[in-house]
């Protein structure tokens, strides 16, 4: 199934023996495009972004959790995507961290503890992916978005059938919104170059895995490009 000439973000990360490995077990195999798509944005907020464009060493002065100029990169083509859900008036909806408190951390207060030093601006949303009226947010404490949340349950009530998933962290939420994505039997896209990390390594060793396992994962070009087809939505 895995096409070893194509160029991909983990080629150079992946040997070729890997890459022969999946193939011959006939992994990452296409999932393709429903016909009633929904986009996830996932914790773009200042804390994974930063107050502006800035390398990561000096993003982390203004949040330790952030991932520095990565993240706003991916959040050019995060808005080329949005755009076309916006004009396509198809939902969207924004899995996002909630604010920690010290009594409800849980273990991700010792695993992570600047998680619990996020001051209030960064639970805020970058203008150019910020929600607008008839979003959904949906607040979450744990990686997946669906985890705890009421995410599932809008998803069969807007009679989903696709999720495009973008934003942060490529193995952290995002891998685990994916896998539990999945596992709803949703179809689950994951556009390469929208969705980013604080580092290029599990980056893209994440993208490798959930392209052979769990998504189609290709660049947001080409998934505009397969979405652009699909005929807008109708309001009920």
């Amino acid at each position: 199934m895995v096409d070893a000439q194509s160029s991909k973000p983990w080629d150079g990360l992946v040997t070729d023996e890997d890459v022969r490995r999946y193939a011959a077990a006939e992994f990452g195999g296409p999932g393709g495009i429903g016909k009633r798509p929904a986009m996830l944005i996932i914790d773009v907020q200042y804390r994974t972004t930063g107050d502006t464009r800035k390398p990561f060493f000096e993003s982390i002065k203004d949040y330790k959790t952030s991932c520095g100029e990565a993240a706003w990169d991916a959040m050019e083509r995060i808005e080329d995507i949005l755009a076309l859900f916006r004009e396509k008036d198809w939902p969207v909806l924004y899995p996002h961290v909630a604010p920690k408190l010290a009594y409800d951390a849980g273990r991700l207060g010792s695993k992570m503890p600047s998680i619990m030093e996020v001051p209030e601006r960064g639970y805020h949303f970058p203008p150019g992916v910020a929600p607008r009226e008839k979003d959904i947010l949906v607040p979450k404490r744990h990686p997946s978005g669906f985890f705890g949340t009421s995410l599932a349950s809008y998803l069969v009530d807007l009679e989903v059938d696709t999720l495009i998933i973008t934003g942060a962290t490529t193995s952290g939420c995002v891998r685990s919104t994916t896998i539990d994505a999945f596992s709803y039997n949703y179809r689950v896209v994951v556009p390469s170059d929208a969705v980013f990390d604080r580092a290029i390594t599990p980056h893209n060793a994440n993208l490798f895995d959930m392209a052979m396992k769990y998504a189609d994962v290709r660049p947001t070009h080409e998934v505009v490009e397969q979405l652009t087809v699909l005929p807008a939505r109708v309001s009920s």
